[in-house]
């Protein structure tokens, strides 16, 4: 049977060695490396997509054996890699800002809603990932790792919003100062409940209804974008420099650009709707929307970046909140305390609607054990 697992093995990595192979076994046990990949007619409807034929995990799998799958050819094995793998691009762009010569220590409350951005987009990354490589535990804990997946990226946009109002333009008007973040927090909640409610209802559309959900905050927070891009002043940060305020815009634009095309292939389902089973472990839509998405949050952590340039070039314009202008500089309570706040209450949400899919797929998982 060992011998029969091991040419089971070969014959998907042809190019292991036979050392490796060992090694790769008694770590994981051949068992793991063998277990069947299935078609979209030999697993339950809920866990098969559109146009994706084969490559599917049976939802009983252990967490190891999801951790091991991670490198199996498998039809979620390109949606954990294309958001995981940007997790280290994304944070090598990040820190290139404690390296800035005069830039504050990275405590300075300067880089408060930098941080928060950060935790955002690590957030999002990362539950992303582990939303692929782990939904095949069981049908309830796919529903579960989805719930966070949507929270992760309410709890993204949030971040946005906290670098947008203190970097983007930070001398407004009150109008601005009073409900800019509110906002922001309440449609991330919106977005949430409404996504969830996706995996049960409307389910036809449940790809273009989450993308149109998600485009709410996106205009949200990028209003003070918008009025950069409209009305540049002289007390926006990169007006004294128009290098400055092209390439912010530059960067803008490039990010919107990549959300749009994101956006086409979450709702087209292109290439795999034009030759189902061909695209079904790698080149598949989603793939490329986790390319695109990511593309653009490089694009607006550049767009960010240049902002705080511009700030730290011109040291009147740098919240402070000691000696604060119109609008208080970042606190801990105003950044930190609004994502842990946030997160408070998506975690309600992904708990109620936990605790509805248990209700719902619990006898099914029942009958699924014995597969």
């Amino acid at each position: 049977m060992h011998l029969q697992q091991q040419d089971y093995l070969f014959q998907l990595k042809p190019v292991i060695s036979a050392h490796v192979v060992g090694i790769l076994n008694l770590s994981f046990g051949p068992v793991m490396w063998s277990l069947p990949l299935l078609r979209y007619t030999d697993v339950p409807p809920r866990v098969t997509e559109n146009f994706i034929l084969s490559g599917y995990r049976f939802p009983n799998y252990s967490l190891r054996q999801c951790l091991v799958s991670a490198f199996r050819p498998t039809n979620e094995t390109g949606n954990f890699w294309t958001h995981f793998l940007p997790i280290f691009v994304f944070t090598f762009h990040f820190l290139e800002v404690f390296t800035w010569e005069g830039a504050p220590e990275p405590s300075n409350p300067f880089f408060y809603p930098f941080w928060n951005y950060f935790l955002g987009v690590l957030y999002l990354l990362l539950g992303s990932s582990l939303a692929h490589l782990l939904n095949s535990m069981s049908l309830i804990i796919r529903e579960i790792c989805f719930f966070v997946d949507y929270g992760t990226i309410s709890a993204y946009t949030v971040g946005s919003s906290l670098a947008y109002y203190y970097y983007i333009h930070p001398q407004v008007q009150l109008f601005f100062d009073s409900l800019y973040i509110p906002s922001s927090c309440l449609i991330a909640i919106i977005c949430v409940i409404t996504c969830c409610n996706t995996r049960q209802c409307w389910r036809k559309y449940r790809y273009a209804v989450r993308t149109l959900v998600f485009l709410l905050p996106f205009f949200i927070s990028s209003a003070p974008v918008f009025y950069r891009l409209l009305s540049p002043s002289a007390s926006s940060p990169s007006s004294s420099s128009p290098h400055l305020f092209s390439t912010m815009a530059t960067f803008f634009y490039r990010h919107c650009f990549w959300l749009v095309v994101s956006a086409f292939f979450n709702i087209s389902k292109i290439p795999e709707r034009f030759s189902p089973g061909n695209f079904d472990i790698w080149g598949h839509s989603h793939q490329w929307f986790h390319c695109c998405t990511f593309l653009s949050i490089l694009d607006e952590l550049q767009m960010i970046k240049v902002e705080m340039w511009a700030l730290l070039l011109n040291p009147t314009l740098v919240l402070s909140s000691v000696t604060p202008p119109r609008l208080p500089g970042p606190t801990l309570w105003s950044t930190y305390g609004i994502m842990v706040l946030l997160q408070g209450c998506i975690a309600c949400i992904i708990a109620w609607f936990g605790w509805q899919a248990y209700q719902i797929y619990g006898p099914e998982q029942k009958k699924l054990k014995g597969h």
